[in-house]
């Protein structure tokens, strides 16, 4: 078995040793104190020595033990033991290497100098409060400073050796503050304006040392930051370096282990047994603070992040952990952040994927009712048209974000026409203030409910008719100047849709639209798409609101004006219907083609004017399809006892696709 020998001064050192150990390797941990021992990690293959070596004592250590390797990862600021173990390995021809914490960025305002009695030099000449944050070991060569036992405040280790430095340098009890790291730029800004620091003092302990969280501390309170610069470095590897270079030396897995785990709604119990020993069996768990509050490890290491690639660039970057956790609400394939997180760990990783409890199983299970027939709808942060999926699926368990989400939802419900849906609520399912509540969409939309909400919406419609051409009964029509609104008769409308050939995503024009007929039932074809009914008619604009609301249609916009103008400011549409025109038919298929130049246009026409204007149209050589079809319907119609067929106007539809020819 190896035997290496880490020098851990630092959180990286720290972190090495506990790589090493959970690999296997014998590892001797060198730290000067007994604090340093205990922030040590046991472990079966673990040697602490926990005293202050000189040269002779390290040489004596490497020639006792036989050391494969020395690493010294001890802090920047401590170059006389670098040099030390550097010294100690040459005499013992031990091999050595430099775990070296890399330094931060410049810091933009901040005073930089060389060493502790330069600072102690620049800070006399200033006015205000310091915070030092560099220890008890060089105190006093801050006493130097005007007023010092009335300015400086000392954040130092809370030990007794601190707290002899602090009484010997003639701190106050007041201004001493014994607190152990690591802090945050919250904690940060806490300290800073408890004691009114004008000056922040650090040394550039690097990111992992906290000097990022101190210098936007500082930035946010206006606090100058006076940063004393490193020593000379001998050359070294980061901690990330030094990890892949030991796997190579020694044939280690470089790979972590990294579990997504759904932990079901939220409590302990409603998480599975793999669940739970995934948690119990990680190094590091990464997460939402929910997620990580429900996994109950108080003292394992967490990482509070939801973001796919935050999520990722820790874990690689961490490589002293071999065992990630990454814990999802619910199940990891319902609605889940794994969707986005999973090609980002593929192949370079160690990969499990454990399902847990979805709240739609929730719900279903505390109503007593099955889920098989249930399509899932998210809501959280995000549009969705439920009146309109409630179409297509009756039933639909719908997930619910922010404080009046379920309200919202039970109102645009109402507002449809579909106040009297069955939506049952589920708060805070699992938690032991979990709550169901059952009503109508109507009953329930001036509710409160928690945040940690969802539904299962239940509607009770009659059977939707799914052919196009519905009867022309079907739509109000009203009365208009000459009687009534314009509409597209059903058999005309049955074949111009199939000329039209909708797709389920199609954004679509339906210009002179007049009772909305065809963009009814445009909308109702072309259901995850949209369809936009231009009409320049006052009393036609009402009847379109009308049929829109009659039919439920989310997904049906209407535009009042004349087009083309009334379309300028459209989408490009994929699909163009044109029923009326008023005299602008060539300007209309010519804005649709410059927005989509393979849009697919549907004209009817029944005056020859319109039917000359349409053939020219056809002749257009960009075409890939250019038809015409001349429809004449007649209609019985009872007179007496006899049953007489009524001839209708003849109607054109042209059908023009752009792009290129088959």
């Amino acid at each position: 078995m190896y035997k290496i020998c880490v020098f851990a001064g630092t959180t990286e050192g720290r972190e090495l040793i506990r790589f090493l150990c959970a690999q296997g390797i014998r590892v001797t941990a060198c730290v000067a104190t007994e604090y340093g021992e205990t922030l040590l990690e046991e472990a079966e293959t673990l040697t602490v020595s926990a005293a202050r070596l000189d040269g002779e004592a390290m040489a004596d250590l490497f020639r006792r033990e036989g050391f494969d390797l020395v690493v010294d990862a001890t802090h920047p600021y401590a170059p006389v033991v670098t040099e030390n173990i550097a010294r100690a390995c040459g005499e013992t021809d031990t091999e050595y290497l430099r775990l070296l914490r890399p330094a931060s960025g410049t810091a933009e305002g901040a005073v930089y100098v060389p060493d502790v009695p330069a600072a102690a030099e620049y800070l006399a000449g200033t006015q205000g409060n310091i915070l030092l944050t560099t220890g008890s070991k060089e105190l006093g060569k801050f006493v130097s400073i005007p007023d010092f036992a009335a300015r400086v405040y000392a954040r130092v280790l809370p030990m007794d050796s601190s707290l002899e430095a602090c009484a010997g340098a003639g701190l106050p009890p007041a201004h001493i503050i014994a607190m152990q790291g690591p802090f945050s730029r919250e904690l940060n800004v806490a300290l800073i304006r408890a004691v009114g620091a004008a000056w922040l003092v650090t040394k550039d302990g690097g990111n992992a040392g906290g000097f990022s969280d101190k210098a936007e501390a500082a930035r946010e309170t206006g606090t100058r930051l006076l940063v004393i610069g490193r020593p000379p470095q001998r050359e070294g590897l980061s901690l990330e370096e030094t990890v892949d270079l030991l796997c190579g030396r020694f044939g280690l897995d470089p790979l972590p282990g990294v579990s997504l785990v759904g932990i079901g709604p939220g409590s302990p119990g409603s998480m599975t047994g793999d669940a739970r020993r995934a948690i119990a069996g990680a190094d590091c768990l990464i997460g939402a603070a929910r997620m990580l509050e429900a996994a109950g490890e108080p003292g394992k290491e967490t990482y509070a992040a939801i973001a796919p690639r935050a999520i990722a660039d820790y874990i690689f970057s961490h490589r002293e952990f071999r065992r990630f956790a990454v814990l999802m609400s619910g199940d990891v394939g319902f609605f889940s952040g794994a969707k986005k997180l999973l090609p980002l760990l593929e192949g370079r990783c160690r990969l499990e994927v454990l399902p847990g409890l979805s709240s739609l199983v929730t719900l279903c299970a505390r109503l007593g009712t099955d889920y098989q027939d249930v399509v899932p709808l998210s809501l959280h942060g995000r549009e969705g048209d439920l009146p309109s999926a409630l179409r297509d699926h009756p039933r639909i368990f719908a997930l619910v974000g922010g404080e009046n989400g379920m309200a919202d939802l039970c109102r645009s419900l109402t507002d449809a026409g579909l106040g009297k849906t069955r939506v049952s609520v589920g708060e805070r399912l699992s938690y032991p203030e979990e709550k169901i509540t059952v009503g109508t969409a109507e009953e329930l939309q001036h509710g409160r409910f928690d945040s940690l909400s969802v539904a299962l919406v239940e509607a009770e419609l009659p059977a939707r008719i799914v052919s196009s051409g519905l009867p022309d009964d079907a739509f109000l029509r009203g009365g208009g100047e000459d009687g009534v609104v314009p509409m597209t008769k059903s058999e005309v409308r049955a074949v111009s849709l199939s000329k039209l050939r909708l797709t389920e995503d199609a954004l679509c024009w339906d210009v002179g639209a007049g009772t909305g007929s065809v963009a009814v039932e445009m909308a109702l074809l072309a259901r995850k798409g949209r369809v936009w009914a231009i009409e320049k008619r006052a009393d036609a604009i009402g009847l379109l609101e009308q049929n829109k609301g009659k039919f439920r249609l989310g997904n049906l916009e209407i535009v009042e004006g004349t087009a083309p103008e009334a379309c300028r400011e459209l989408p490009a549409p994929t699909h163009v219907f044109i029923g009326g025109s008023s005299g602008g038919i060539r300007e209309i298929i010519a804005l649709a083609r410059e927005k989509n130049p393979r849009v697919r246009v549907v004209a009817t026409a029944i005056a020859l004017e319109s039917v000359g204007e349409l053939a020219a149209c056809m002749k257009d050589k960009t075409l890939a399809e250019a038809e015409t079809v001349c429809l004449q319907v007649s209609r019985g119609k009872k007179a007496g006892p006899y049953h007489l067929m009524l001839g209708q106007n003849p109607v054109y539809i042209f059908t023009l696709q752009g792009g290129e020819k088959a």
